[in-house]
């Protein structure tokens, strides 16, 4: 299809309207509608826009078009609007006001009021003003919010599927038929050479493939400008786009050219790559299904819109210097082109195709036979360098001869040739505390020899020799053959080559070779992607692995196109988690990663991205530690039963953990979990004393298990809890310095009220017979108790006859920097400690300290028995991560290194008012967010999201408190500073540039 013509320049680019002033603004909003209004101007590329502030009535937009728009196109313009209104019910639109010669509404009148200024004629409106805001600048937009996008512009586009009216046909700039002409017109006004012979160079190829697809492309009036800047959200905390606005650009136009601006315009946002923005185009697919046609088309649009912004803002600038929003603008225009065009049309294309349901081409060999001479199929074997690789145990993938040493390996064990695999996310390319995606899927082949192999011709073609290696063109594929050297045939210049039958001796391989294959004619690809863009690039390049094994298939596929291998088992295993898995048993974030690997403070998934573990108090001394490792294999090649047996690694741990309590404690149980130690704590106090009730403090979680759930009353694990206590529980206020009922130095008051609640008790005949608290306040996000509080309160319980019982399941052992148990910061000593979580680094152990009076008391309830709790792998687990916290200092590191995270934390308060307190000590701190400092209102849905954009980001925390909002920081107590920085460097870009 040719491009549609333009009558003249003049046609293409409009003339500006005047130079307008608010008194302007508001001297024609009286003259020619009757309102009396206070006027605010608003940008515009094109047209003059004015907010009026009617007072007490709802404000309304005034826009003055530019000289080139007739009455007709803006009556239009109205028309659809009132469609759109009509046809999606609940999509905000800015309906314009009819209005009379005398400025007097009436249903049937026009809305568009011809003025004249400066001798020009304008054509004027007054349209409703949408409350709320726009998507313009550069921050980040949300998984949702983009996926909004995608739908809106789909229900625009069916309410507007058969709307017609005088005015909608016009020749216009933004009308991506036109757009060769167009850019014609335009890149005279790019100064920048490069720029210009960039722009026109992109644009000729995309417009090549649109327009071979062009007669199979529907068209209909569209909106034509459906951007970020042209969306608005009416509520702010979601920002999910609810309306429109600006149909200044209404045309008729391929219908998918209206879903290739709204791509373009998310480009230049702040982690809205080109994978995510084709979140929007799945979201479209959903209610208007692309056909095959339309989706191959979309981003040849995407960079034809790109290019034609570029050269529009450079046009705008220079005929109208003074407007500073088209200015602006050309940052956003050049990212968006950078980002349309960084990679090939082909692999962009087959991505876009993946995500509307289209199967995308694959590139395949052609019929083909070996390319190492003399090597015999057993005489190979497979380097593994993927997530899961056993060669990169031990952080072995964090050195820099990983791959180097997995071959030599191979070889060593009498492979001739060492290969590693095409389409694996090499976690030997993943690089830790990065905030991007790794390019780590490789899209080619590597191989270590063991001797010199001669290379032969696996298909004809014509070969030639260069510096780096050899060539092989045929049957419109390049074979690339880096670190060949030439033999039979001479070293040629470049350009020049050699014909060659199949089968032909070609080169030799002295000790290395790397080997792949691309579609001919393209850019040279490089030789790894990221994971989201691999399947994109199996349309340019295919796995070679056949040719080097001899085998009829491929070694390693990224598989189904549509996802990268590490997202779809992702997404596989939550299928199949939520068909077994009870519905209550939760996970983490919206769209989790498949979690494969973990080392010290990192996680890797099953693509090889790298997250920082800022949650996991759970894996006290790091994920994998060897020392661990190492313990765990001896020992159960040993022995593991269970502890009604006598051995030695039971009696060895209990003395251990009875060394680490002061006196009286002196007595040890072994469990399996918190939940079961918190339980066993109770039921020993129960059994000590004789009593039933227990006072508990508020807003805190111990366990699942009836007793300790019993005693859990934190309302954001259950909604319920306060209400559904057993009438033998009774709390006191949640000991909140920052945002309990007192604060700050009236914090000491809860120890006198909680005193106080004790003797209530007693005088009421129901004396506690145990006192539970966290001695740190851990679930509400790592806050100090006021000083003294459970000195108070344990004597009170005391004198009563009661216990004190200390939970340390998250709060103890070391991580709190200043003191190994919480309980030490109140300079207290409990008659039972219940403990778990860090004291086996993920292996399911627990334990309950207490005196011997107390561990007596339980013959009344029977006897006592666990059979995994203290088997000797748990023992020998437990001593272990002793060791390895006294032997590498872990509880200095947490003192030292938390010191320096909390003073970091504390920076970013200074510069976003988001945060509203930083809690803790140690390796336990809690960042808070509030929605006002004054108020303290708590920003729970923001602290949600913000932990989604940080999983993006590369870092791992969750929301903890009854208010979710404050960060739990609680990472492995091996971090150090360079993952402190990359934490805060993360939230710091997260509050910059939003969630």
């Amino acid at each position: 299809m040719p491009t549609l013509p333009l009558p003249s320049e003049l046609e293409l680019v409009q003339p500006t309207p005047p130079e307008l002033s608010p008194a302007d603004a508001e001297r024609i909003a009286r003259d020619a509608f009757g309102l009396r209004a206070t006027a605010r101007a608003l940008g515009s590329h094109q047209d003059r826009n004015f907010l009026l502030d009617r007072g007490e009535e709802a404000p309304v937009l005034l826009k003055i078009a530019n000289p080139g728009t007739t009455s007709a196109e803006l009556e239009a313009q109205s028309a659809a609007a009132a469609r759109i209104a009509e046809r999606a019910p609940g999509l905000r639109t800015p309906r314009s006001l009819p209005v009379t010669a005398g400025g007097a509404d009436a249903a049937d009148a026009p809305t568009v009021r011809e003025i004249e200024e400066d001798g020009q004629r304008l054509g004027a409106r007054v349209l409703e003003f949408l409350d709320g805001g726009t998507l313009s600048g550069g921050g980040h937009l949300s998984p949702a919010v983009v996926r909004g996008i995608g739908e809106l512009a789909a229900r625009v586009d069916l309410a507007l599927a058969d709307f017609d009216a005088p005015g909608v046909e016009r020749p216009h700039q933004w009308d991506l038929r036109r757009a060769p002409a167009v850019l014609d017109a335009l890149l005279p006004y790019v100064g920048d050479a490069e720029l210009r012979a960039r722009l026109a160079g992109a644009a000729r190829e995309a417009w090549a493939v649109v327009e071979r697809l062009a007669p199979e492309l529907p068209v209909q009036a569209v909106h034509g400008d459906l951007t970020d800047d042209n969306v608005v959200w009416s509520d702010p905390r979601t920002r999910l786009p609810d309306g429109i606005i600006d149909l200044g650009d209404l045309n008729r136009g391929w219908t998918v050219g209206e879903l290739a601006i709204t791509l373009s315009s998310l480009l230049h946002h702040d982690g809205v790559d080109r994978r995510a923005a084709l979140r929007a185009a799945t979201a479209y697919h959903g209610l208007r299904p692309l056909s095959r046609a339309e989706a191959e088309a979309l981003w040849p649009l995407v960079v034809l819109r790109a290019a034609v912004l570029v050269a529009s803002g450079h046009h705008v600038v220079a005929t109208d210097p003074g407007n500073g929003y088209a200015a602006e603008n050309l940052g956003h225009e050049l990212a968006i082109l950078e980002a349309a065009t960084a990679v090939p049309l082909a692999v962009q294309t087959a991505l876009v195709l993946a995500a509307t349901g289209h199967e995308p081409e694959t590139l395949a060999l052609p019929a083909h036979g070996p390319l190492l001479g003399g090597v015999r199929p057993e005489e190979f074997v497979h380097v593994e360098l993927g997530t899961t690789s056993r060669a990169l145990h031990g952080g072995r993938w964090l050195e820099p001869d990983a791959e180097a040493a997995a071959s030599r390996a191979a070889l060593a064990a009498g492979a001739a040739v060492a290969a590693t695999r095409f389409g694996e996310a090499r976690l030997t390319r993943s690089t830790p505390f990065a905030q991007e995606a790794p390019a780590n899927v490789a899209l080619g082949v590597e191989l270590a020899l063991a001797h010199p192999v001669e290379l032969l011709a696996p298909w004809p073609g014509i070969v030639t020799a260069g510096d780096d290696g050899l060539e092989l063109r045929g049957d419109g594929l390049v074979l690339r053959l880096d670190g060949a050297e030439a033999s039979a045939l001479e070293r040629t210049a470049p350009g020049a080559g050699v014909h060659v039958a199949r089968g032909a001796a070609i080169g030799r391989a002295e000790t290395q070779l790397a080997v792949r294959v691309h579609r001919d004619g393209d850019a040279t690809p490089p030789w790894f992607a990221p994971a989201a863009e691999a399947a994109g690039w199996l349309a340019l390049v295919a796995d070679p692995s056949p040719l080097v094994t001899g085998a009829d298939h491929a070694s390693t596929s990224t598989g189904d196109a549509a996802l990268p291998a590490g997202t779809r088992d992702a997404r596989e295993l939550i299928a199949r988690r939520e068909a077994v898995f009870a519905e209550v048993q939760e996970y983490y974030f919206e769209e989790p990663p498949a979690i494969v690997r973990g080392w010290r403070e990192l996680l890797v998934d099953a693509d090889g991205r790298v997250y920082l573990d800022a949650l996991n108090n759970v894996t006290s001394i790091g994920h994998a530690h060897p020392r661990l490792v190492e313990a765990v294999t001896e020992q159960w090649q040993l022995l593991n039963t269970n502890s009604r047996f006598n051995y030695p690694a039971v009696v060895e741990y209990a003395e251990r953990l009875a060394s680490l309590v002061p006196d009286p404690l002196d007595t040890v149980f072994l469990v399996n979990s918190g939940s079961e130690a918190v339980d066993l704590a109770l039921r020993l106090a129960r059994a000590a004393t004789g009593r039933r009730d227990i006072l508990a403090v508020r807003e805190a979680y111990h366990g699942w298990t009836d007793l300790s759930d019993a005693v859990s009353t934190s309302v954001a694990d259950n909604p319920g809890a306060l209400a559904s206590r057993p009438d033998w529980v009774h709390t006191v206020d949640a000991p909140n310095p920052f945002r309990g009922r007192h604060r700050g130095a009236e914090a000491s008051r809860y120890a006198g009220e909680a005193v106080a609640e004790v003797e209530r008790l007693a005088d009421a005949g129901t004396p506690p017979g145990a006192f539970i608290a966290e001695t740190y306040y851990g679930n509400a996000g790592g806050i100090a108790l006021p000083d003294g509080y459970l000195a108070a309160v344990y004597e009170a319980v005391r004198r009563h006859g009661g216990v004190a019982v200390a939970d340390e399941v998250q709060v103890g052992y070391g991580r709190l920097g200043e003191w190994f148990w919480g309980f030490e910061q109140q300079g207290v000593v409990p008659d039972v400690v219940a403990v778990a979580k860090a004291i086996g680094n993920g292996h399911p152990l627990g334990a309950v300290i207490t005196t011997k009076e107390i561990a007596a008391a339980y013959r009344s309830q029977g006897y006592f028995f666990s059979s995994a709790g203290g088997s000797p792998v748990s023992s020998v687990v437990g001593s272990t991560v002793l060791d390895v916290i006294r032997e590498e200092g872990l509880q200095e590191n947490a003192r030292e290194v938390g010191g320096y995270f909390r003073e970091r934390l504390a920076e970013l308060g200074e510069r976003h008012p988001l945060v509203g307190a930083v809690h803790g000590s140690g390796f336990y701190l809690g960042l808070e967010f509030v929605r006002d400092r004054e108020s303290f209102e708590p920003a729970t849905e923001e602290t949600a999201a913000i932990c989604e954009r940080l999983l993006e980001l590369g870092v791992i925390v969750q929301p903890t408190g009854d208010h979710q909002n404050v960060l739990k920081i609680k990472p492995p107590m091996c971090l150090g500073r360079a993952g402190v920085d990359a934490f805060v460097a993360a939230v710091d870009r997260v509050l910059t540039t939003g969630w």
